[in-house]
């Protein structure tokens, strides 16, 4: 695993309900990937390969707008080590959360 990212997708609509039924329908994809995924208050992780997490990220702007954003924003977070591996999710956050 070479890469890391976390992605925050800001519908661009109004009403809460509203911003969380499409996020929560970009999680459901992100989920979907079988990649391992960490999903926070305001971003969600992924790791695996660098390519792959740019191409998953690109379809979350287009699942996004598929479901109603008339525009997205998201602001992403990438760790890349080509010739070795990052730090996992669990390395990172586990000890927080026992």
């Amino acid at each position: 695993m070479n890469a890391s990212v976390a992605i925050q997708v800001l519908p661009g609509v109004a009403g809460d309900d509203e911003v969380i039924r499409i996020v929560d329908e970009v999680i459901a994809y992100i989920k979907s990937t079988g990649l391992s995924c960490y999903v926070g208050p305001c971003e969600t992780a992924i790791e695996g390969d660098y390519d792959e997490l740019m191409d998953i990220v690109k379809e979350c702007q287009h699942i996004a707008v598929r479901a109603g954003a008339p525009s997205v924003s998201a602001y992403i977070k990438v760790s890349y080590k080509p010739e070795g591996d990052v730090l996992t999710i669990d390395k990172k956050v586990t000890k927080h959360h026992q």
